[in-house]
C-alpha cells in the first residue's frame, strides 16, 4: 500500500476507534438475511446431529450477556450481531434452524431477517463435510431461504414480497473453509483449480439468490488465513518459525480478486444488483501492522486454546484450555476466529468504511439505496 493511502487508512481506522461508542441506528432498519460460515453462525450448528463444528460450550460466550455459550464462535457477540446492531437491531436475526425448532416464535419475525450461516461450511458443497461431519452448505442455506421466501409471500403476497426483498440486505461471509480445508485434510490442490471451482460455484449461488429476489449484497472476503493461530501452529509443527503460511495467504488474496470478478460479471448481467465488497484481508493486515493503535497487545496467539499459539486445541472448558484474562487485547479469540474486540472494528469498517477496506460503497450506503 502506498504511503499516502496507508496514512489515510490509519487516520480512518483511528476515527472509527474513537467513535466506536456511536451506534448508527436506522429509523427503519432493512431486513437482513445472513449466509456463510462461523464468522456469522449464531447457533445453526447446535441443531445439526453429528457435527463437531460446535461452539455451544464454555469458554465461548464468556463475554456474551450472562456468559451464555450460544453457539457463536466468539467470546461475545460475533460479526453478524455487530453489523445488525449498527442497523438498529439488538443483535443478529435468529438462525433458520432455531425458527424451525421453536414454533412459538411469531412468523412475523422472519420479515426482519433470518441467519442461515453454518460454522465450517463453504461455497463448495463438499467443504466441511469430511472435517466436521456435517454442516449446512451455502447451497443448502440458499434453499432454506427459498422456503422463507415462500412464507413471506404467503403473508405479504408476491408483489409486496418482491419489493421488500429488493430492499433487504443479503450479507455473505464464506470461502475461508474452502481455502483451509485442503490444508487441514492434506489434499493437494492448485490455486488455479480451487479458484476456478470457487468462481463458478459462487457465481451460481449469487445468481440463485438474485433469482429469489435479492438485489443488495454485502460480500465479505477472507482475512489473511495464513496468519491465524492455527496456521502459525501448523507452520511451527512443520519445522517453521511460527510465521504466517505464505501459500494460504496467497490463496486468500487471490480469492478476493475472484469474488470481485464474480460481482463485476453479476452487475453487468443484472443492472439492478448492488453490492458492497468488504476486504477482510486488508482490514486484518492493517490492524496486525498497527496493533497498539487499536488496543491490541497480542496478534499471533489466540486468547483461548492449547498448543503452540493456542492454535492446536479448541476453546472447550472440558479440555482445560488456556484462557487469557485481557480478552480485549487479543486479536484472535481461538485458533481461527477473531475476538469480539476485533469483530467490533471490522463491523465499523464495513458499515462506515471506504477503500481499501470496502468498495465501491459501504454497507450503510448500500442500505440507503432504494430499488
Amino acid at each position: 500500500m502506498e504511503k499516502g493511502k496507508m496514512s489515510f487508512a490509519y487516520s480512518y481506522f483511528f476515527l472509527l476507534l474513537v467513535t466506536i461508542s456511536i451506534v448508527a441506528v436506522e429509523a427503519n432498519p432493512p431486513p437482513i438475511f445472513i449466509f456463510g460460515d462461523s464468522t456469522f453462525d449464531v447457533g445453526t450448528n447446535n441443531f445439526l446431529n453429528g457435527t463437531i463444528a460446535l461452539a455451544n460450550f464454555p469458554y465461548n460466550g464468556i463475554d456474551y450477556p450472562n456468559s451464555v455459550p450460544t453457539g457463536r464462535f466468539s467470546n461475545g457477540y460475533n460479526l453478524a450481531d455487530r453489523l445488525a446492531m449498527l442497523f438498529g437491531y439488538e443483535g443478529s436475526p435468529p438462525s433458520y434452524l432455531s425458527l424451525v425448532n421453536n414454533m412459538s416464535i411469531s412468523k412475523e419475525e422472519i420479515l426482519k431477517g433470518v441467519n442461515f450461516a453454518s460454522g465450517g461450511s463453504g461455497i463448495l458443497d463438499q467443504t466441511g463435510s469430511k472435517l466436521w461431519h456435517g454442516v449446512v452448505s451455502l447451497r443448502d442455506q440458499i434453499q432454506q431461504f427459498g422456503l422463507i421466501r415462500e412464507n413471506i409471500s404467503e403473508m405479504k403476497g408476491a408483489d409486496e414480497t418482491a419489493k421488500n426483498l429488493s430492499n433487504s440486505l443479503f450479507i455473505l461471509s464464506v470461502g475461508s473453509n474452502d481455502i483451509l480445508d485442503p490444508v487441514r485434510l492434506g489434499i493437494n490442490v492448485t490455486k488455479e483449480q480451487l479458484m476456478t471451482n470457487l468462481q463458478s460455484a459462487y457465481y451460481q449461488h449469487l445468481k440463485d439468490l438474485y433469482n429469489l429476489g435479492a438485489r443488495k449484497f454485502g460480500i465479505l472476503v477472507a482475512a489473511p488465513l495464513g496468519c491465524c493461530p492455527f496456521s502459525r501452529a501448523l507452520n511451527k509443527s512443520l519445522g517453521g518459525n511460527g510465521g504466517c503460511l505464505r501459500t494460504v495467504n496467497e490463496f486468500a488474496r487471490r480469492f478476493y480478486h475472484i469474488v470481485y470478478a464474480v460481482l463485476q460479471r453479476m452487475t453487468s448481467e443484472f443492472p439492478e444488483m448492488k453490492y458492497s465488497l468488504g476486504n477482510m484481508y486488508n482490514m486484518t493486515n492493517f490492524v496486525m501492522k498497527n496493533p497498539r493503535s487499536f488496543g491490541f497487545k497480542e496478534t499471533k496467539e489466540a486468547c483461548c486454546g492449547s498448543g503452540d499459539y493456542n492454535g492446536v486445541g479448541f476453546c472447550n472448558e472440558a479440555q482445560s484450555p488456556n484462557l487469557c484474562k485481557n480478552r480485549k487485547e487479543y486479536l484472535f479469540w481461538d485458533l481461527y476466529h477473531p475476538s469480539e474486540a476485533a469483530t467490533n472494528l471490522s463491523a465499523l469498517a464495513l458499515y462506515y468504511g471506504d477503500s481499501p477496506f470496502v468498495k465501491p460503497i459501504n454497507l450503510r450506503q448500500l442500505a440507503e439505496i432504494q430499488i
